[in-house]
């Protein structure tokens, strides 16, 4: 297609602008007071580094002549439907806008609309026909191409959409509406598939393959059920906090478990009251003549009950703020649905949710609770901190990752119901309102995917990725949410009822936005990362 590079370099010509207005915005004022300018700007970047991913995915097709329309069209939609936005008002919530009289901006929105190839994409990009021309083909059996160029790589998603398909999309919604855990079976069969260990080298027993393979998994573990897909986070979390920072005897003792599968780790990093307050936490872990005791609170752990070691951040140091608390790795026994904390000095309740079942959620209590006196991550007391923000990229590209997932399984239930689904004597699919809907949900999964990747294989060349992995979990989690609310509308009243599955994608979907950091979170470190990088 012609104008597609000329228009993503002027979306990202306009997000540099914003980027120096918001520069000399702060030169008077801070970035907290500055809050809604701040993540506007981040929302604009993120659209741009997603146009930019997009770009990369329709030329990397091209080349191997495997773009056809519906790639085509996807392309062509999204660059209309952004290039609109930023001339017009970027969402950053349900009613909130970021528009260019915010920054200063009118007179660039002007310049960006009156180039010739935006305009081009203005005129002819997200239109009625190129939207109903895209959910025509879809519904001739046509689909976009997700292959990765990699025989490896596709390798690896057939094999874990064959798994989901079999595995855990026939079972998934009742597993959800009887709250239960995700059957060890299953749990056994995706550990026997290398899943706890895709990120840890190969000489402590993993797959040693990056990021991106971890994506593609997760993405398709999460298609059939977050609880899938999520249950690989914690290991994600634990086997990276290990590798970087653990000594050669936690390395070599913890990893192999984890990448087998035989430990499965949870995060207990959360306390009530402090949310992304990290530097509040108060629970305290205190050298003893045997090790440690943990006395303390924290809340929102999943999987907890049935997790055999704990990732635990504690204040070990009279320190107040970051540089007190220390990561330590804490075993625990396993519990059952009978006795869920069998250790002495852990108690546990559960905390009942909306969604994201499969592992549950608990209020932990320490009291007393011993360690041992090797627990404490690489020996180094105070470095807790620098430690758990090392794993952050990774989570979050982990997350957004799982918010692909979510979000294609919405597109899949809305496009079945809506193509099953009869009134006033036609299949729904073919009224535009409804189209409409598919189409979008659509080209924001493909972009949301793209932008996702992408941070991935940054993070896999060993750069910093602060910045591309919060964009991928921001837009990821927005497009989750958005394809989940668009999919029920379509389902209308049937959609509320809970035997419908888009009643459990919805549930799912709304965490995206808040775990491993809400999307006012992303926004602030994706503005803070980009002023810091062109300084």
């Amino acid at each position: 297609m012609e104008n597609v590079r000329d228009a993503v370099r002027e979306a990202a010509g306009y997000a540099d602008a914003a980027l120096e207005s918001l520069r000399t915005r702060l030169a008077t004022s801070s970035l907290d007071a500055e809050q809604h300018v701040a993540h506007g700007y981040a929302w604009v970047a993120t659209a741009a580094a997603a146009l930019e991913s997009l770009a990369t995915w329709h030329e990397t097709l091209t080349i191997a002549r495997e773009a056809h329309e519906v790639e085509d069209l996807i392309v062509r939609i999204a660059l209309g439907e952004t290039l609109a936005q930023f001339i017009g008002g970027v969402p950053m919530g349900q009613n909130e806008f970021f528009r260019p009289l915010a920054l200063n901006l009118e007179d660039r929105a002007r310049e960006l609309a009156a180039h010739p190839a935006v305009r081009s994409f203005l005129v002819d990009g997200n239109t009625a026909r190129t939207r109903g021309r895209l959910v025509a083909l879809l519904r001739d059996g046509v689909s976009a191409s997700d292959r990765l160029g990699d025989d490896m790589l596709d390798a690896i998603r057939d094999q874990y959409r064959r798994f989901t398909d079999e595995r855990i999309v026939p079972r998934a919604h009742d597993w959800h509406l009887a709250n239960t855990l995700l059957p060890d079976d299953l749990v056994q069969a995706m550990a026997d598939m290398g899943t706890f260990g895709i990120c840890i080298p190969e000489e402590f027993g993993g797959l040693g393959l990056g990021k991106l393979v971890m994506c593609v998994a997760t993405e398709e573990l999460s298609r059939g059920w977050i609880g899938a897909g999520s249950l690989g986070t914690r290991s994600e979390i634990a086997g990276e906090l290990i590798m970087l920072g653990g000594t050669p005897e936690q390395k070599a003792y913890w990893l192999p478990r984890i990448a087998s599968g035989e430990t499965l780790p949870t995060a207990v990093f959360t306390e009530p009251d402090t949310g992304s307050d990290i530097a509040s936490l108060s629970t305290r872990a205190t050298r003893t003549e045997h090790g440690w005791r943990i006395d303390g609170a924290k809340t929102w752990i999943t999987h907890a009950a049935r997790a055999d070691l704990m990732t635990l951040m504690a204040r070990t140091l009279p320190d107040t703020g970051y540089a007190g608390l220390s990561m330590l790795l804490v075993p625990k026994r396993r519990g059952g649905e009978s006795d869920p904390f069998p250790d002495q000095g852990l108690t546990g309740s559960e905390i009942e949710v909306l969604g994201y079942r499969g592992m549950r959620e608990y209020a932990l209590q320490f009291d007393d609770f011993a360690a041992p006196s090797d627990a404490l991550l690489g020996g180094h007391e105070g470095a807790g901190f620098k430690q758990l923000m090392q794993t952050f990229e990774g989570a979050r590209i982990q997350t957004a990752a799982r918010a692909v997932g979510v979000g294609r399984r919405a597109f899949d239930l809305a496009f079945r119901y809506a193509s099953d689904r009869t009134q006033f004597g036609r299949p729904i699919i073919e009224f535009p309102r409804v189209s409409d809907k598919l189409a979008m949900m659509l080209v924001d999964t493909v972009m949301a995917r793209e932008l996702t990747y992408a941070a991935a294989r940054t993070k896999d060349r060993g750069k910093r990725c602060d910045v591309e992995a919060g964009m991928a979990k921001l837009l990821g989690a927005r497009t989750a949410w958005s394809n989940a609310d668009a999919a029920l509308q379509i389902h209308g009243g049937n959609g509320y009822a809970l035997e419908y599955e888009i009643s459990r994608i919805l549930c799912d979907a709304r965490i995206l936005n808040i775990f491993e950091g809400a999307a006012e979170i992303q926004a602030q470190v994706i503005a803070r990362g980009r002023l810091q990088r062109r300084n």
